[in-house]
């Protein structure tokens, strides 16, 4: 379990020390955030404010990962490995979206659908070579089974398996994406998932297949590839946030940008998909969840009623931004929100222990 606590700190550190450094760079070079007009018109005053701070979230959490196994000489799962790769694959995309932001002096960078076709190819790759590299217990990082807060009995082909994580990571990273709207509203709110995640990694290492023993037991072992090193990459993302947090808390010193948000969006599908809690997903990250709806919602009522909106502005943190919410109050009580989600998760996941 040390690498767990290693590989928080590692990363929680590297991400508190090198993100003002970071900050310095970007205003040295002038790379800052354009503001949409159409935006809040409280968010004016945040132009410039650096952004693509994602990068060292990424940075610090690959570090602390790396640093804890190199230190205690443990093994690289594969498991982690391709929630790694589908975190970088992500986080360059949104760095190439960030990027042209920056160079065009504009709020939009990438196109809707180029965007798009990126995050479905590399969410692609991911579910490919998950379904690959068995292990002695032919077990692979991503299984061929609809998993709730566990595998479920209905196995999937493979071209299903693939669509389903698709629209996973889609809807995941897109999710984190449209939550990063307040400062720290996004880096808070993931930081609790990935506990959750901690917390559920352990506990399917410590009832796992090949742990237990005892028929009961057994009947309620799980089934999953390296629940202990997901663990441990959980808590590097969490540590990567909590450090970046201190710098992205209002007023925000530094935005994570797209390359942020879609990176750390991919890091919760990924180790939702790889920890076969997938449905539980939904539960976890609840906030991402109401603020998605808010904006599907808000896109189909304006086409259905001829130009009528049920928010004042979409995504709904801007809602209540308009209703004069201050900000600070807003990411507060949606961290709370969070908080709930994450419990409530966390309820439904032991619950199904207890009564099975």
């Amino acid at each position: 379990m040390k690498e767990i606590l290693l590989s928080g700190s590692v990363a929680i550190l590297l991400s508190f020390s090198l993100t003002p450094i970071f900050i310095r760079f970007l205003l040295a070079r002038g790379y800052g955030q354009n503001i949409r007009d159409d935006g809040p018109t409280t968010h004016h005053v945040k132009r410039g404010t650096p952004t693509m701070g994602g990068v060292i979230l990424i940075v610090a959490a690959v570090t602390g990962y790396f640093t804890s196994h190199l230190i205690n000489g443990v093994r690289i799962s594969t498991s982690a490995l391709l929630v790694i790769g589908l975190v970088i694959g992500l986080g360059c995309i949104g760095l190439l979206d960030d990027w042209l932001k920056i160079v065009k002096q504009r709020s939009l960078g990438l196109r809707a659908r180029e965007k798009l076709v990126g995050q479905i190819l590399v969410a692609g790759g991911f579910a490919y070579a998950g379904l690959h590299f068995r292990d002695s217990f032919k077990l692979t990082p991503i299984s061929f089974h609809l998993s709730t807060v566990r595998d479920t009995s209905l196995v999937l082909g493979t071209v299903f398996v693939i669509i389903w994580v698709v629209f996973l990571v889609l809807g995941t990273s897109n999710g984190v994406n449209l939550t990063d709207g307040l400062d720290g509203l996004a880096s808070g709110t993931s930081i609790m998932t990935l506990l959750a995640f901690v917390l559920i990694g352990v506990w399917e290492f410590r009832q796992s297949c090949g742990a237990v023993g005892g028929e009961v037991l057994i009947s309620k072992c799980y089934q999953v590839r390296d629940p202990l090193d997901l663990a441990v990459l959980a808590a590097a993302f969490a540590g990567s946030c909590a450090g970046f947090l201190w710098w992205n808390t209002s007023p925000a010193r530094i935005f994570m940008g797209d390359v942020g948000s879609l990176a750390l969006g991919g890091a919760l599908a990924g180790l939702a998909i790889t920890l076969r809690i997938e449905m539980l997903l939904a539960v976890l990250g609840g906030l991402f969840l109401i603020i998605t709806m808010s904006v599907i919602i808000q896109v189909s009522y304006f086409k259905i009623s001829g130009g009528k909106r049920v928010f004042r502005m979409a995504p709904l943190q801007h809602h209540f931004e308009q209703l004069g919410w201050a900000e600070v109050t807003i990411v507060i009580r949606f961290w709370i929100i969070a908080g709930l989600s994450v419990a409530a998760g966390l309820g439904l996941f032991y619950a199904q222990w207890v009564t099975s």
